[in-house]
């Protein structure tokens, strides 16, 4: 579960206010807060399995 409120207080400490805060990529609030930009391979793995194509009848 993400803590709101300290990604809050973090986004304000870095200077970023609560609309631009909200418009970043998860790539950019990584990038900004010194975590890793993507996902590892066994993280997409995982994500795949949880959640499979569902093929030609997917919506």
């Amino acid at each position: 579960m993400t803590d709101w409120a300290a990604v809050l207080k973090t986004g304000l400490a870095l200077g970023i206010g609560p609309e631009a805060l909200w418009r970043l990529s998860l790539r950019e609030w990584r990038l900004l807060t010194g975590g890793e930009a993507g996902l590892k391979r066994n993280g997409l793995e995982a994500l795949m399995a949880r959640w499979p194509d569902g093929g030609e009848h997917e919506v």
